[in-house]
């Protein structure tokens, strides 16, 4: 239990129970039950105002912030006493009797009890009020302070809810759950942005993304998976949205007809966190500072790269060669595209070209220069890519040896292919950039706890 909840428990001695472990949002939302009851609540002083015979004390969890009342000739001199120990970001527990207030928080907490827990021993060098004015490296070289920012807490509340919804959403859908090596023997794109580690004398690699893995189960009769974990990725960018470390949101999914078949997966997904984020009980003190609402017609517009060339050539004057990736330009204006046109917030983009897609996609019949690869653009940004894989043990050979590949350094992975493997395909999202699209942040290192990217490996 965290400090700062609060739970129904009847004390020893006679009198209204004292109500323990839950938080000041939950207390606030029974209030009108709870006026006249012995509550505690934890958490850390926000601001205190001396007023000579009364002091205000502004407790903050982050679901809410209660005011404490503690008044000469009313609280209890001890409780007094431990009062004035106090200082702004100390943590304390405060017992009481809860009131109707004159404040704007419209209910307080007269105290009888002050238990001071702790409080800090040096000046604080990042208001948490105050924490997002400040740069964002300042913030987190300091993120135990800004976190207690509720701001930015709550986006790390929400980035919870996201990653248990979408564990609930496709284990109803029928994938089972794997977790699969994160200390690999290849890069999965057969590249070098990939981090080497020495394993028992032997060069291993932290794994890129669980593509492989999550494929072998598909193979091995499990049909269709999900998976959620750390990706590393070796890339020096200093983007706004690139991270070296973020948690990986994977399904794999086998009998497949198509690529449809997993966009379909994704767009259901994409509408259920939409439809949900607007009453979901455990977002309320998310709603307080994001707006949550999000654009997701009854289908997803799908349009090719190619179609995407030519609208940005026509449509914005922006000119992307065939055969090439879309730049983050592209990205931006192909989300205004969506929203202006199909006023939605999500848009796919399919038959991605060859050169730019792992050897594991499956290339287009007939036109072997596309492939049935895809990425989900929300607002403007590429938050999954994904593809029907190619399952037939002589592309892959041949897969690889156009990509100027080695089969021999792969032949761990082809080996899973030699018995009998169903057409399928997957798609991996990034949990941080859903999250920064989400909520509208300004950089993905935002949406990640303690970031990493490559100048920062502390805190």
């Amino acid at each position: 239990m965290g400090a700062s909840v609060l739970k129904s428990r009847p004390q020893q001695s006679q009198g209204p129970p004292l109500l323990k472990d839950r938080f000041i949002a939950d207390i606030y939302g029974e209030a009108g039950k709870l006026v006249g009851s012995q509550v505690r609540v934890c958490g850390w002083v926000d601001n205190i105002r001396d007023l000579g015979g009364v002091r205000f004390v502004l407790v903050r969890d982050r679901t809410g912030v209660m005011q404490v009342v503690v008044k000469k000739g009313l609280t209890p001199q001890d409780a007094i006493d431990a009062s004035y120990q106090l200082v702004k970001e100390s943590v304390a527990c405060f017992e009481g009797t809860l009131s109707e207030g004159p404040s704007k928080l419209k209910y307080e907490l007269h105290a009888t009890k002050v238990q001071p827990l702790s409080k800090p021993v040096e000046p604080i060098p990042l208001e948490p009020a105050t924490s997002l004015d400040a740069q964002l490296n300042v913030r987190l070289d300091y993120r135990w302070l800004d976190v207690r920012n509720r701001k930015v807490s709550a986006v790390f509340v929400f980035e919870s809810w996201v990653a248990h919804m979408f564990r609930e959403h496709f284990r109803g859908r029928g994938f089972v759950e794997v977790f699969t090596p994160k200390i690999v023997a290849a890069g999965t794109e057969g590249g070098a942005e990939v981090f080497p580690v020495i394993y028992f004398g032997r060069e291993a690699y932290l794994a890129q993304s669980p593509q492989f893995y999550k494929q072998m189960a598909v193979i091995a009769g499990l049909e269709r998976v999900f998976e959620v974990g750390p990706v590393f990725r070796a890339e020096a960018h200093h983007t706004v949205k690139h991270l070296t470390e973020f948690h990986g949101l994977d399904i794999e999914m086998g009998f497949i007809e198509g690529p449809e078949d997993v966009m379909s997966e994704l767009e259901g997904f994409f509408r259920r966190l939409a439809s949900e984020a607007q009453a979901a009980e455990e977002l309320r003190a998310v709603r307080e500072f994001f707006d949550l609402s999000v654009r997701v017609p009854g289908k997803v517009p799908r349009i090719t790269i190619r179609q995407a060339y030519e609208i940005l050539r026509e449509r914005y004057k922006k000119e992307l060669p065939p055969g090439e990736d879309l730049d983050p330009q592209a990205e931006r204006l192909l989300g205004d595209y969506a929203r202006e046109e199909y006023d939605s917030d999500f848009v796919f983009v399919t038959e991605y070209p060859w050169k730019v897609r792992p050897f594991y996609t499956m290339r287009k019949e007939g036109d072997e220069d596309w492939t049935y690869g895809f990425d989900l653009l929300f607002r403007g940004l590429e938050i999954a890519t994904g593809s029907q894989r190619e399952h037939r043990y002589d592309h892959l050979l041949k897969n690889l040896r156009d990509k100027g590949l080695d089969p021999s350094k792969f032949q761990f992975y082809l080996n899973f292919f030699k018995h009998g493997a169903p057409p399928h395909g997957g798609a991996g999202l990034g949990l941080e950039r859903i999250v920064k699209q989400f909520l509208g942040l300004e950089n993905v290192r935002e949406a990640r706890l303690l970031p990493r990217d490559p100048e920062r490996l502390v805190p």
